[in-house]
């Protein structure tokens, strides 16, 4: 086994030692290819010569090399001394050309294209020595170095001027468009065309031009077609609506039905381009048939074309949709639901892609793709108002498709989507979900772009996010946000996970205090003590404050900041305590000067006795920040407690970088009041202002939230007691009839006694005493501010009870004469409330009036004790 091991380390070494030697060798040709003294002889210049006979030299007798800086040093030497570099340089380069590689044939189309943008020619023989240049490599044998030419060439032509068009291009152009030059040519004569067609009147391009054009259009290789086709859109914004109708049109509906997939796709292109310069009866007429034939076929047989069919298809609709009739709008529409269907099968309410050779399966995703690209475009073309019942299965599907970048284009538009819904934008509540939740974390990232306006919106019934808008519980909106924050956190992708924190800064617009709080602050926390990417921490420090910022419970922020100052300003790692230094700064940007100095500055400045000399050194730049939020005379002691530090820092420091940061600093400090501009420091002071306002009227907010919600309970306590009342006046009802029909039924014993009691009451009312005169006010005065709901049973029936007796006393005394009677026990209750009852009549007038809300109950007690004592 040891031996085996042997070898096997004797095989590895002899294979690096292999490796070595190869190398060797790569390295001889190296060493070879070195310039020899007979070779740099050849590549040494007279200084002597000046730039222009330099150039000369170079390019008869130099290297490729010298021979390419010459070309691309050619619009300096055209500057410097036009008429030598024409008369001498120019011919060199043209021939140098004739045998030069594509390298130096791509450096001289640049260099002409500079020389002819940039109005250094003047004289027009310079210019026509140039175009013949370029016009005799537009043939060139390598397609890429012909495409390089006729590029310059085109974007020459907008900085030419017209006589010079007509002579130096228009020309030769005539004899490259014949059917005897190369399809290269032919093509190249198409582009110039479209080209040269914007720069002259509509008389010009109809007597000159469009000769050319109907025999390209008729060309027998398609590829002229197509490309000459492509063109038409120019020469029909070069000749007017007029002769658009008459003659483009008619060569776009034979395009359109060539027997190449291409030709046929560049005229839908056109036709589509062109729309705005037909007519309604064209549209009509001629256009629809078309367009509809043109999707029938593509759908059935063509799927090459599809793709740029699903691309355009959201501009032709509405390019349309004024001359549609409700027959062809519901058939656009369809054949879009077709399209954002086609290579999916759907089962149980899911998409599935069903299994096609991987060539065609690219191509039915990337209509679906395009199709997802083009949905907030069919909203509109469908009417928001319709959305449900015509489009919400297909934008579902979409954002369920099985192809990642369907997913992703549909993420990428659902804020333009949501802005089109409006008040209905409820309707995608639960595809909102579904993209937060995606396996994807392409999607994610697709949907985040524009998620605090998507959030917003959704949440405040389409009408924009405000103060005055309501907002709308989303169900499992902030699960699936934290669920989001988990996913990118997870993910290697780290600017993913910076810009959904971003995003989370408008949760305060969006959610309640109280889920921000709960779901979400702990995280933040964890992610600024925890995570390893720099820009992370940073960002969930700035939400962090954010949040801060607009929580409406001051406990919940005293909490917060309590937090920040144990785990972060207080924290074990010198790392957190710099993120508490980050957030101080942020904290600068974003609360008013005063609530900084109250909850953040004493204990930033307390980290000058930090061990770590990084701390201390964050420390030192960030003085001149906490220094300008110390306001005067009214933070005198804290800007005394600043220049302690300094001066610490000054006599104790031994950090030699620190020392220098903070000598470095003390400067700026002094500067600080000199330098700043009045209107500056004005306008600072403004956005304070501003910034306090704001902290005061959350603070009312808050105390105005906590009254509403204590008058609120009180409501309901209010309400409860007066539905227990109300339950108790019906039993009390009940009582009462009960209790006459007994009365009916006693004895005339009990009759001649009742007539005794109430006779022999009535006769010691005429002497009443005071102190019971003033029991009985006290006695009333306490049943009418009313019973406390703390209180018992035996203290509320007596009061109720006396006063309502006392009540129906009277009632009774006056309508009838009553005859004196023996006293019995409950004598003395009735008499002192008759008494009291009666001065109350004659001091306060309609205070006998009793509370409405008791009225019910009061009597059913009266006619129930009365009936009982009968």
């Amino acid at each position: 086994m040891f031996v085996g091991k042997m070898t096997l380390s004797q095989s590895g070494l002899f294979g690096q030692i292999d490796d070595l030697q190869d190398l060797t060798f790569i390295e001889r040709p190296i060493r070879r290819s070195l310039k020899t003294a007979e070779e740099i002889d050849k590549l040494t210049v007279d200084e002597d010569l000046n730039d222009i006979e330099r150039a000369v030299y170079l390019l008869s007798s130099g290297q490729d090399v010298q021979r390419a800086s010459v070309i691309v040093n050619l619009p300096n030497l055209v500057r410097q001394n036009p008429a030598e570099t024409f008369r001498r340089v120019v011919p060199k380069v043209r021939e140098v050309l004739h045998v030069a590689g594509a390298d130096m044939q791509l450096a001289a189309a640049g260099s002409f294209l500079t020389i002819l943008q940039d109005d250094i020619v003047l004289i027009q023989t310079h210019t026509h020595s140039i175009l013949q240049i370029v016009l005799l490599n537009l043939d060139h044998r390598d397609t890429v170095v012909g495409s390089a030419w006729l590029e310059t060439l085109l974007s020459a032509i907008d900085a030419l001027p017209k006589e010079t068009i007509r002579q130096e291009i228009l020309s030769p152009l005539v004899s490259k468009a014949q059917l005897s030059q190369s399809v290269p040519a032919r093509l190249a004569s198409c582009r110039i065309l479209g080209k040269v067609a914007a720069k002259f009147e509509s008389s010009v391009v109809k007597k000159d031009l469009l000769p050319l054009v109907r025999s390209l259009c008729q060309d027998v290789e398609y590829e002229v077609r197509s490309c000459m086709c492509r063109q038409l859109e120019n020469i029909a914004r070069g000749i007017g609506l007029e002769h658009t109708k008459a003659v483009v049109l008619p060569e776009l509906v034979e395009l359109a039905r060539d027997e190449g997939s291409t030709v046929r796709l560049a005229a839908f292109d056109t036709i589509i381009n062109l729309l705005e310069m037909f007519d309604s009866d064209d549209r009509t007429r001629v256009i629809f048939p078309l367009v509809k034939t043109f999707c029938e076929k593509c759908f059935k047989a063509d799927e090459a074309v599809l793709a740029s069919l699903s691309f355009q298809y959201g501009k032709l609709c509405h390019g349309l949709s004024a001359s549609f009739t409700d027959e062809q709008h519901l058939w656009f529409l369809e054949f879009y639901k077709k399209l954002c269907c086609l290579g999916l099968q759907h089962e149980n309410g899911h998409c599935e892609s069903q299994p096609y050779p991987l060539e065609l399966e690219n191509k039915y995703a990337l209509v679906r793709r395009n199709c997802a690209y083009n949905f907030p475009a069919m909203v509109l073309f469908a009417d928001p108002n319709h959305f449900l019942s015509e489009l919400y299965r297909t934008f579902s599907s979409l954002c369920h498709d099985p192809e990642i970048s369907v997913r992703r284009t549909a993420a990428e538009g659902f804020h333009e989507v949501v802005k089109l819904l409006g008040p209905n934008v409820h309707y995608v509540h639960k595809e909102l979900i579904t993209l937060l939740q995606d396996d994807s974390l392409e999607v994610l990232d697709a949907l985040i772009n524009h998620l605090q306006e998507t959030l917003e919106l959704a949440t405040s019934r389409g009408e924009g996010a405000g103060p005055e808008s309501k907002q709308v519980n989303v169900p499992d909106l902030v699960p699936a946000l934290v669920a989001a924050e988990q996913k990118a956190a997870s993910s290697l992708r780290w600017r993913v996970h910076e810009k959904l924190l971003q995003r989370y800064s408008c949760l305060p617009r969006v959610i309640s205090g109280d889920q921000i709080y709960f779901r979400f602050l702990q995280r933040m926390f964890g992610i600024i003590t925890t995570n390893n990417v720099l820009p992370v921490q940073r960002e969930a420090a700035r939400t962090l404050c954010v949040f801060l910022r607009y929580n409406r419970k001051q406990e919940q922020r005293q909490e917060i900041i309590s937090k920040i100052m144990q785990e972060l300003a207080q924290g074990r790692s010198y790392w957190n305590r710099l993120r508490f230094l980050d957030l101080c700064e942020i904290a600068i940007d974003l609360f008013s000067k005063s609530y900084f100095c109250k909850h953040f500055l004493i204990q930033a400045l307390e980290l000058v006795n930090d061990p770590v000399a990084n701390v201390r050194y964050k420390l030192c730049h960030m003085l001149p920040r906490l220094r300008s939020t110390i306001r005067l005379p009214a933070d005198k002691h804290l800007l005394q407690q600043l220049e302690f530090c300094v001066r610490k820092l000054l006599c104790r420091e031994k950090d030699k970088d620190v020392v220098a940061t903070v000598r470095k600093t003390v400067l700026e400090l002094d500067k600080m009041d000199i330098t700043e501009p009045y209107h500056k420091r004005h306008e600072r002071d403004l956005l304070d202002q501003k910034k306090e306002k704001e902290e005061t009227l959350l603070l009312e907010m808050e105390l105005l939230e906590r009254q509403q919600s204590e008058a609120k309970l009180v409501g309901e306590k209010h309400t409860e007691k007066k539905r227990r009342d109300s339950k108790a006046g019906l039993s009390g009802s009940k009582g009462m009839s009960g209790s006459t029909s007994g009365a009916t039924l006693s004895t005339s014993a009990g009759k001649e006694m009742r007539r005794a009691k109430l006779a022999r009451s009535r006769s010691l009312s005429s002497h009443p005493s005071t102190p019971k005169l003033a029991n009985s006010d006290k006695t009333l005065k306490v049943k009418e501010s009313g019973s406390c709901p703390g209180s018992g049973k035996s203290s509320i029936i007596p009061m109720n009870d006396d006063a309502l007796r006392s009540h129906h006393f009277n009632v009774a005394s006056s309508s009838s004469s009553l005859s004196p009677t023996p006293s019995t026990s409950s004598m003395p209750v009735l008499i002192r409330s008759n008494t009291s009852s009666s001065v109350d009549h004659r001091s306060n007038g309609s205070k006998d009036t009793q509370s409405r809300k008791l009225t019910i109950q009061r009597k059913s007690n009266s006619f129930g004790m009365q009936s009982g004592r009968e």
